[in-house]
């Protein structure tokens, strides 16, 4: 396995700086598949002593603050990006698609994302690829399938393509999110029990030798 320090400037968007607070480091690894055998690219966020910070608990602030800005409901993102990456900064998928929302190269261009690979730049890209979608079709269902088919399938069929994997994305964003929303209608907006807490005020540090942290509150 190889591993080096993530470069990911810009991680954090205008958030607060905090007082103090733990760190986190983001590492790319570079490992072998066990099922396929191919060599994933995989990012993990670690505290100084060593302990790991699931990836979706460390992105989520950044992914929040993304989402409400466009105001995209954040459990709809959050949603997508499970889809996508499983919340993998480094993700690349058999078709060249990259990064947490899994943009292809010309999306990433047309949404004016420079680096796939940098969280704030995809995710800005991402959510507001999904924004669009959204308002053009005036349904989560037909927006999440141009969201992976193209729109130019959603207009062939006039509707969800019946493609197996596009059916498929629909079906498994669906069946995440609207128990979230459902959810969080009925406890107020209070965050639910069995959900970990997000990590707030996330602020991206580098140091002198080119190590990148992620310090929080």
């Amino acid at each position: 396995m190889l591993a080096v320090c993530f470069s990911c400037a810009a991680l954090a968007a205008d958030p607060p700086r905090p007082e103090g607070g733990e760190s986190l480091r983001a590492v790319l690894s570079v490992r072998a598949d066990r099922r396929t055998g191919r060599l994933v690219r995989v990012t993990e966020f670690r505290t100084a002593a060593g302990k790991r910070v699931p990836a979706a608990q460390a992105v989520r602030p950044l992914v929040e603050h993304t989402a409400r800005r466009h105001s995209v409901d954040p459990e709809l993102v959050d949603a997508v990006i499970r889809a996508e990456s499983g919340y993998n900064p480094a993700a690349v998928s058999a078709k060249g698609a990259a990064g947490l929302m899994q943009l292809m190269p010309a999306t990433a261009r047309q949404m004016g994302a420079r680096d796939r690979f940098n969280p704030a730049e995809n995710l800005e890209a991402g959510v507001r690829l999904l924004k669009e979608l959204r308002e053009r079709y005036g349904d989560d269902r037909l927006a999440l399938a141009a969201y992976n088919a193209g729109e130019g399938a959603v207009q062939k069929y006039k509707g969800v393509p019946p493609y197996r994997e596009t059916v498929e994305y629909v079906r498994r964003i669906e069946a995440s999110y609207k128990p979230k929303r459902a959810g969080d209608a009925a406890a107020g907006g209070q965050a639910r029990a069995d959900e970990p807490e997000p990590v707030r005020g996330l602020l991206v540090e580098t140091d002198a030798e080119g190590r990148v942290y992620l310090r929080t509150r």
